[in-house]
């Protein structure tokens, strides 16, 4: 055995395992959080199982579709399964690390506070492709037909995590982490009743309807309609929205996030 064979290394590991290892850390963390899991996981299954085999809502038919509910309600769920991981869940588990002043020891790490979020933003993509997959299985299993473009489906998914992950940031940055658990779960339940996820648009007045569609999850559910259910191209319009709210998002976070 060699002198020095034991001795440390004085340098930090290479950044990319140390971004690596840190969103691999925020995943099993996540996954193992019951309350995460009920959010990310279980209650957008239960509501693609629930509205597809019980006739609750009367949802249109988009066309070339099949005639079933789950042609509808299938993409409403996937940018709800998004909005859960990238706003809601990220708020809340960022919140508390922030008032637990996780964030602040690791921004005195060798790990950059950029590469820190960046570690974040790779475990929600992670969440969120177990969670497309989870809820493609089921809602194939209930007679889903989609058809589209898949880059377009992965650019619109893309987009809506930049505009959640920016307005979840922003809402941890810069309130405390009881406000935070209290308004992401609420802005939650509003979107999900209010934003075209299992309650078409056109079932509101149309001055409400107007207001509504310029929602990043009403944006991000009716764009995954269109190319899904209906095989058209990249949806533009639905694809700007998303775009103005990750830039207004991602900005204001980046301005006013304070890390204690």
């Amino acid at each position: 055995m060699s002198a020095g064979t034991f001795t440390p290394r004085s340098a930090a590991a290479p950044l990319s395992r140390m971004i690596r290892a840190q969103a691999l850390l925020e995943t099993r963390m996540l996954l193992r959080n019951g309350e995460q899991l009920l959010l990310t996981v279980i209650i957008p299954a239960l509501l693609l199982v629930l509205f597809s085999t019980v006739d609750i809502v009367n949802v249109p038919v988009a066309d070339g579709g099949t005639g079933k509910s789950v042609d509808f309600l299938a993409p409403g769920v996937l940018a709800l399964a998004v909005m859960s991981t990238a706003f809601t869940g990220q708020a809340i588990a960022t919140g508390f690390d922030r008032r637990y002043g996780v964030l602040k020891r690791l921004g005195a790490s060798p790990l950059p506070r950029w590469a820190l979020m960046a570690a974040k933003t790779l475990s929600v993509l992670v969440t969120e492709v177990l969670q497309v997959a989870l809820l493609t299985v089921i809602a194939l299993a209930l007679g889903w037909s989609p058809h589209g473009n898949p880059f377009a489906v992965a650019a619109l998914l893309l987009f809506g995590t930049a505009a959640f992950s920016g307005l979840g940031l922003l809402m941890a940055g810069t309130l405390k982490a009881e406000v935070t658990l209290a308004g992401a779960n609420l802005v939650f339940l509003l979107l999900l009743v209010g934003g075209g996820v299992i309650v078409p648009l056109d079932k509101f007045p149309g001055a409400v309807r107007s207001v509504l569609e310029l929602l990043p999850i009403s944006a991000l559910s009716d764009g995954l309609r269109e190319v899904l259910g209906q095989g058209a191209a990249m949806p533009w319009g639905e694809a700007a929205v998303l775009a103005c709210w990750a830039v207004l998002g991602l900005g204001a976070a980046a301005r006013f996030f304070r890390w204690e």
